[in-house]
């Protein structure tokens, strides 16, 4: 049966995003209602590494990066690499990825990521206050392993880049690491310590936690948002066993809202990179902190109760099952730090939504401010979720939002 739904504003998902944005809307009165074919916060947003992650102003595409592009995509134990059967409908957004990996754009795009991250701690510190989660926060910063010399020494310039965007970090010794983190093997080179950056011990139960605080305010449509229409008095949205009316539309669907984009009238390179995760629990955490070990591309995450090993990027689509090869990867490079780890008790996929220029879409559609878009974070879902909240609450209530949203319109393409 065809549920009919009116309500005032209608949220396109329920991950994290689309439930900070409700927390936002419904906390100065208004209407809200999410629709989401799943569970709400159990896709990306539940399989994240859990670091608010206000360190993290580095574009995916950079000089580096686009020099070693060839190899690094097609070496399929790289932490950056793509499923060969998708690379013909991948090819124009490579194209992007490749333009946004020159210099003046990687600087461009790392200063717009600043702008968004810069108090991404504090508003989640603030954020979990309200919604009673502030418990399961974790204020011990975060750590980027360099296992040689070398890559150490490399580190340099790149920490250097991040001061300039008002990021906190300390180069610390391997004797320094081994005192904070004494569970690690030891490393030749040392590390870098982000000691502002906040943690959440269990991202999901912090997602489920604020998911019960919006729904007693906000109401909920389980079904697949498909079409959106545009007509004289309002939006309709439908899918199946799904009409809704509604006055505003708030695309926050992560990596399924190109299509639902391109009906609003905008057309966005946005595409899909596949996470993983594997977990294996454990009483006493292996570490205080999470710390990633950044020739392997993954993040080891003390979580209560377990070991999630987080990360890689892989580009492949919606539509193709898990790849046990990179599951495997990241179970060979949790035992190459901890090699007495067993087989693991489980483990996870998801879809980030990433744009070539790794910059989130953020901003009224071209076609009328009456559909607004709040995806395309990548890796920063979590970590930006509170500040993209308050830019769309200021966008509906009609202030001028914090920051300019020029760098992150859907017309920039």
């Amino acid at each position: 049966m065809t549920e009919h739904v009116t309500t005032d504003i209608a949220i396109l998902g329920a991950g994290v995003v689309g439930l900070a944005i409700a927390e936002a809307l419904t906390a100065e009165g208004r209407e809200v209602v999410l629709v989401d074919p799943g569970r709400p916060g159990m896709g990306a947003s539940y399989g994240n590494a859990g670091t608010i992650a206000d360190y993290a102003v580095m574009p995916v595409g950079s000089p580096d990066v686009l020099r070693n592009l060839p190899s690094l995509l097609l070496n399929k134990n790289s932490p950056l690499a793509i499923r060969r059967a998708a690379l013909p409908s991948l090819a124009p957004w490579l194209m992007r990825f490749a333009r946004q990996s020159l210099p003046g754009p990687t600087a461009r795009n790392a200063a717009a990521i600043a702008a968004l991250v810069g108090d991404a701690c504090p508003s989640w510190l603030a954020l979990a206050d309200r919604i009673g989660g502030a418990a399961i926060l974790q204020h011990k910063g975060c750590l980027y392993l360099y296992e040689t010399a070398a890559g150490f020494k490399a580190a340099e310039d790149d920490m250097a880049f991040r001061r300039t965007q008002g990021i906190t970090v300390e180069l610390i010794s391997p004797d320094t690491l081994a005192a904070m983190e004494p569970g690690l093997p030891a490393v030749e080179g040392g590390a870098a310590f982000f000691p502002k950056a906040v943690f959440l011990s269990d991202p999901g139960l912090m997602v489920q936690t604020l998911a019960t605080h919006v729904f007693k305010q906000a109401g909920f449509v389980q079904a697949e948002a498909r079409r959106i229409t545009r007509q004289f008095d309002g939006i309709v949205v439908e899918g199946p066993n799904l009409r809704l009316r509604a006055r505003r539309v708030i695309i926050a669907a992560g990596a399924h809202s190109k299509a639902l984009a391109l009906q609003a009238g905008d057309r966005v390179p946005l595409d899909t990179e596949r996470g993983y995760h594997v977990e294996w629990d454990m009483a006493a955490p292996r570490l205080n902190r999470p710390a990633c070990p950044t020739s392997r591309g993954f993040y080891l995450c003390p979580m209560t109760g377990r070991l999630r090993v987080a990360g890689t990027v892989e580009l492949g689509g919606l539509t193709a099952p898990p790849s046990p090869h990179r599951i495997k990867k990241l179970v060979e490079g949790a035992r190459a730090i901890f090699p007495d780890l067993g087989e693991p008790d489980r483990e996870w996929m998801g879809f980030r939504p990433s744009m070539p220029d790794s910059v989130p879409v953020i901003g009224p559609s071209r076609a009328g401010p009456e559909i607004i878009h709040a995806y395309g974070h990548g890796h920063i879902g979590l970590t930006l979720a509170p500040i993209t909240a308050r830019l769309v609450a200021a966008l509906v209530a009609g202030r001028p939002p914090e920051l300019d949203l020029t760098p992150y319109l859907p017309g920039r393409f």
